[in-house]
């Protein structure tokens, strides 16, 4: 089992979570937890409709994506999940659900995730809540257990650069954490 039991792919819409976290995945055997199919119904007809999500809002999907990182948890397997995480609350959120729980924060610029956005077909996210985005989000500079990355590098890298930060047999705390780099 690698470093944490679980780990989270944060960052702004566009910035290539699920498709970091699918390889995360892919290559440890971890379970995957797309944390977009955990939204309400309500929350994926808000931003459908263009409208922002509130803290409200967050709240029973931050819940979810906790339970199934717990679940996994308990039955001995390795989760990554994707979730924005935008804020510093909600993180902590999913570390009282984990307490081992390390996060990937992949950096963008609004520019570059709203083109990506935009060039998603058929996601119930549409490019003009991409500022919205920006305007909650709370970078995790000087939380616990988080790689900060650039969420352009090649998908190769990425993952080269989660799997070399979070070993699997080596370089965790006593808590299972891997080191801040």
């Amino acid at each position: 089992m690698i470093g944490s039991p679980a780990l989270v792919v944060m960052g702004v819409a566009g910035a290539g979570k699920s498709q970091l976290a699918r390889a995360v995945s892919a290559r440890t055997g971890a379970t995957f937890i797309e944390g977009d199919d955990l939204h309400p119904p309500a929350n994926v007809a808000k931003m459908a409709a263009g409208t922002a999500l509130d803290d409200a809002d967050r709240e029973e999907w931050l819940e979810r994506i906790g339970r199934q990182l717990q679940r996994a948890g308990a039955d001995g397997r390795f989760a990554v999940a994707t979730c924005s995480a935008l804020k510093r609350r909600y993180r902590d959120r999913l570390r009282a659900a984990v307490p081992t729980v390390a996060f990937v924060y992949l950096r963008i610029d609004a520019t570059e995730a709203a083109a990506r956005v935009a060039a998603r077909p058929g996601h119930f996210m549409p490019a003009q809540l991409v500022a919205s985005q920006f305007a909650a989000l709370e970078p995790p500079t000087d939380e616990p257990a988080v790689l900060e990355l650039d969420a352009t590098a090649r998908p190769a890298t990425l993952l080269a650069d989660v799997l070399a930060w979070w070993p699997q047999d080596a370089g965790a705390d006593e808590r299972g954490i891997p080191p801040r780099r």
